[in-house]
């Protein structure tokens, strides 16, 4: 088509927090995704990184309570991952549940929002 930009957008070069980590939890506006490089690695311009806005990540979750298989996980301002919406952005969905409440590594399907 001649007007595309890309064909798949869901690996892109986003503007992300000077020292972002691959593998860290990101929110770029309104785009959620987990980072594939280092802020500036990879090809990347210094303060961007590559962001993957699909599929699951063993991302920590600090969880205030029980989760349960399906369970929507929220992204906060400071960058971590919580079980509690007011405030917060949906970033996906509990694939594993926990038994309590504590911060804990689990799988976390990305939402499309």
């Amino acid at each position: 088509m001649q007007n595309e930009v890309y064909r798949e957008a869901d690996e892109l070069s986003l503007p992300v927090t000077a020292d972002t980590k691959k593998g860290s939890p990101v929110k770029v506006g309104s785009l959620i995704g987990v980072t594939a490089t280092d802020e500036g690695a990879g090809g990347n311009a210094d303060g961007y990184a590559t962001v993957w806005m699909h599929g699951a990540y063993n991302l920590p979750v600090v969880a205030a309570a029980a989760m349960t298989v399906g369970q929507a996980v929220y992204f906060k301002s400071d960058g971590s991952l919580v079980d509690a919406s007011s405030g917060n952005t949906l970033f996906g969905y509990a694939l594993a549940a926990v038994a309590e409440a504590g911060t804990v590594t689990i799988p976390v399907k990305l939402a499309k929002v």
